[in-house]
């Protein structure tokens, strides 16, 4: 099912969200997979901070790294913007982190691909931490992208600040391997959704606010209705949390 985002237009907020909108960050240019583990876009910080920071963000099914990309001149401008693409390709233009079938209603996924775009996301993190000198990664996405967000916050916290999940779930397959840590309980994450949305029910999202608490994991929860896709109020409550922590 390919991705589908509805940026709404708000001359009140000054914003104009329109899928493939190019960022107004100074420096951004494509890298591809000969230098580091996966394609990706990169915009550099506008104002420099004492902890060099940086979002990477992961793209849903069907998609590819200039989704998210387009919203980088709405993150605070301290921030790297950093927008991966998928391992997986599903046609021209159109990449995945993995397959997933929702024929039957339910997402049923390919856990084998599953796995191996976990790694890559991984090993991608870990280099741009070290060719970009960057201190601080919180790791997020829409959809698919924000599935895999929240796989590796949960089963790795030592490698990201926080994990930012807008319109995702927390997969039930990856919770056995979940350890309650100190870096655990210390991951910051954003968990934002639509109580109207049609492809992944706002179920999921409530489902995953209770697992967290009971892991007494660090979650500020927000909805909005809205269907799936991202609104300006979700930014705003999104860059509140990211100048909080």
């Amino acid at each position: 099912m390919k991705t589908t985002f509805i940026y709404l237009i708000t001359c009140m907020l000054g914003m104009q969200l329109c899928k493939g909108e190019k960022s107004t960050m100074e420096t951004n240019h494509f890298i591809s997979a000969d230098s580091l583990a996966l394609n990706y876009l990169i915009a550099e910080p506008q104002v420099k901070s004492e902890k060099k920071k940086a979002m990477v963000l992961l793209h849903g099914v069907g998609s590819n790294e200039e989704d998210l990309f387009g919203l980088a001149g709405h993150f605070p401008k301290d921030y790297y913007i950093i927008c991966p693409r998928g391992k997986f390709t599903l046609s021209a233009g159109s990449y995945a982190w993995y397959q997933v079938d929702f024929s039957t209603g339910k997402p049923v996924f390919n856990k084998e691909q599953e796995a191996q775009s976990r790694e890559a996301i991984l090993t991608f993190i870990a280099q741009v931490k070290a060719k970009y000198g960057i201190d601080e990664v919180y790791l997020g996405g829409f959809s698919q992208g924000a599935i895999m967000s929240c796989s590796i916050g949960l089963l790795h916290p030592e490698m990201v600040k926080g994990v930012i999940c807008l319109s995702g779930r927390i997969l039930q397959e990856i919770r056995s391997e979940v350890k309650k840590t100190p870096e655990l309980h210390t991951l910051k994450l954003f968990i934002a959704h639509g109580t109207q949305d049609g492809v992944l029910p706002i179920a999921f999202a409530r489902e995953a606010k209770t697992y967290l608490e009971q892991l007494d994991a660090r979650c500020s929860y927000h909805e909005f209705d809205m269907g799936h896709q991202i609104i300006p109020e979700e930014l705003d409550a999104l860059n509140t949390w990211l100048l909080a922590n």
